[in-house]
């Protein structure tokens, strides 16, 4: 069995707005709260590897993985997966972006499959990543909302 998510939040900012800031990866420590750095490894065309590391946990440890995110600006999606799995076999993310009469819709989709020797299994994992997904996607919107209403920014004016 394996995991599957998908949340969405839509954003009261134009589209091209919440593009340049949920894929600015050097800024992500300002933009969520979980983590507490973002390392580039190498950036080749769309595509950047990097690593993410978390602030610490209630156990005091500290998580950080590699990851690999692809931009395709053209069709409105980003594709992603970790290269350092850590517990998880596998996990790929899809990030997709929609102009909307009130802003811009953001999906995130989440597919994985935890290891056998993961200290939790798919369920947990799922659960866990569809209640931190969207207390994230809130603190995204306010930021950029924030941001939109510094530049005077209002849905569909720059789009």
């Amino acid at each position: 069995m394996a995991g599957h998510t998908q949340n969405e939040i839509t954003i009261g900012a134009p589209l091209d707005l919440v593009w340049d800031m949920t894929n600015d990866l050097e800024n992500w420590p300002n933009l969520f709260s979980e983590y507490a750095s973002v390392e580039i490894l190498s950036r080749e065309g769309a595509r950047t590897t990097f690593r993410l590391t978390m602030h610490p946990d209630e156990n005091g440890t500290v998580w950080s993985w590699v990851s690999e995110r692809e931009t395709d600006r053209d069709n409105l999606t980003v594709r992603a997966h970790r290269v350092e799995t850590g517990p998880f076999a596998y996990m790929n993310i899809r990030w997709t972006y929609e102009k909307t009469p009130e802003g811009t819709r953001m999906v995130w989709t989440q597919d994985f499959e935890m290891k056998p020797d993961a200290p939790v299994d798919d369920d947990w994992m799922t659960d866990n990543i569809n209640r931190n997904s969207k207390v994230q996607m809130a603190l995204i919107r306010d930021r950029v909302e924030k941001a939109a209403a510094e530049r005077g920014a209002a849905p569909g004016l720059t789009d």
